[in-house]
């Protein structure tokens, strides 16, 4: 039967016939999940069954399909004439697919995941690729990169996705960390070229995931770049503090092509100081702009994502009747951002780097972004230009690879040049380094905050 052209997608909200598939539902006694699989594969049926009346004669103007010795040049017209005629066709294919995907799932139980939620088993092997041809050697040896990307949709079952995505990324040994919530998904995975091909492959097949080859921001590295998989459901795809349901990302500022930023930008620049109607805003963490930043940004003193709407509201006058420019490092971050800064109704216009200062990078490489680009794993930074633009903390020296403050209860990053790290400047702050010299080697508790950090404002007042 011939695939049609138009995605599979567009017929998901058709109506199912309950009293047509409850004795197949019920013959098989299938649970919650499997007959979610079940009305999938009516849909994929009935949308494959349209397909192949579409007349491949016609080739100007808008489509025709040809049916019964009748012509339809409707979608709503076919969709019904093939609902009210060949419904019992429709059912043996649906049968006949699902047939097939409940023999699969009998044949791989070890892609079978308890939803932790609920406490029911969930099916998750119809939506894991077939990798049987190829070795675990294959998969886990050659050369790798790190995977970046969100997605937000309505996420019914996030549980469910939370169990897919676990089976998914042991299968393909992957490391990194994957957030689901009822709001979408993100993701940062890192493995072999092989095995995030076959990531990103099976994350686009998904139905409810309508992505991208671009949406997949990619790094050099692998899964040594992060010491284990962690994938969990949470409130947030991105942790700012402030319920989805009451700020959505639905409320986002406009998206910016990476070449649209550059213009913005270079527009900015070239007024230099005469520019008072402009923000360039990073909506970063400080020791992430600290390393690498766009020229002229603004760049919040804060340490946490979540403490981004308070600084919104403590500094609401640098922005009023502003132009505000935004970006992050994967642009998730300026999704949210953007949407409680625009539900301040104060800025005049806001705007967001479509795909982050990732994708700006991959198009300017030697563009108005200067530094060292931080990110959240083993490898701390990448680069794509020389320019160090951050000191050692001892010595003033240009320095910008961070190491973890050497100190056992301190999780600080520290920007230590060799050569103060051979004199024994190892820690985030002398206060600290002092601390580490006298506890035992024994201790292992962590924290986030030392004294140097907590005579730090939370809250910075920028105005």
């Amino acid at each position: 039967m011939a695939a049609d052209d138009t995605p599979c997608s567009e017929f998901i909200n058709w109506e199912v016939d309950s009293s047509i598939c409850n004795g197949f539902k019920q013959e098989k006694q299938l649970s919650a999940p499997q007959r979610r699989y079940y009305s999938f594969c009516r849909r994929k049926s009935f949308a494959a069954f349209v397909a192949s009346k579409k007349d491949g004669s016609h080739e100007e103007g808008s489509p025709l399909w040809c049916c019964c010795g009748q012509t339809f040049i409707e979608h709503a017209a076919i969709h019904k004439h093939v609902a009210r005629v060949h419904n019992a066709e429709i059912q043996q294919l649906a049968q006949d697919e699902y047939e097939h995907l409940f023999s699969q799932l009998e044949e791989e139980p070890e892609a079978t995941q308890v939803n932790e939620h609920s406490g029911e088993t969930v099916d998750v092997s119809v939506w894991i690729p077939d990798i049987s041809h190829i070795s675990e050697e294959q998969l886990k040896n050659g050369p790798g990169r790190v995977l970046l990307y969100y997605h937000y949709c309505c996420v019914e079952e996030p549980h469910v996705i939370c169990a897919w995505q676990k089976a998914l990324c042991e299968k393909l040994h992957l490391t990194g960390k994957v957030r689901v919530a009822t709001e979408g998904i993100n993701g940062t995975v890192g493995g072999t070229n092989l095995a995030t091909d076959i990531y990103i492959e099976a994350m686009r097949s998904h139905p409810l995931f309508e992505m991208d080859e671009e949406d997949f921001k990619t790094s050099d590295g692998g899964a040594e770049c992060f010491t284990e998989l962690k994938v969990g459901v949470y409130k947030e795809i991105v942790p700012m503090g402030v319920d989805p349901d009451l700020i959505s990302y639905e409320l986002a500022g406009v998206h910016l092509e990476p070449d649209e930023f550059h213009k913005e930008v270079e527009a900015l620049l070239t007024k230099g100081d005469s520019c008072n109607d402009t923000v360039l805003l990073d909506c970063r963490n400080y020791y992430e702009s600290k390393i690498g930043q766009f020229t002229q940004c603004l760049a919040p003193n804060i340490r946490k994502f979540s403490y981004f709407p308070d600084y919104v509201d403590q500094n609401l006058e640098l922005f009023r009747d502003k132009k505000v420019l935004m970006y992050c490092t994967g642009g998730i971050r300026c999704e949210r951002g953007s949407a409680y800064l625009r539900s301040k109704d104060v800025c005049k216009e806001v705007y967001q780097l479509k795909g982050g200062i990732h994708k700006y990078l991959e198009r300017f490489p030697e563009g108005f972004y200067r530094g060292k680009l931080f990110v959240f794993d083993e490898r701390y930074a990448i680069s794509s230009n020389s320019d160090i633009i951050s000191d050692c903390r001892y010595c003033g020296h240009p320095w910008d690879q961070y190491k973890l403050c050497s100190t056992q209860y301190c999780c600080q990053l520290v920007l230590s040049c060799p050569s103060c790290r051979q004199d024994g400047h190892t820690a985030c702050c002398p206060t600290c380094q002092t601390k580490g010299q006298a506890q035992s080697e024994e201790t292992s508790h962590h924290k986030e905050e030392c004294e140097c950090t907590d005579v730090r404002p939370r809250i910075p007042q920028d105005v």
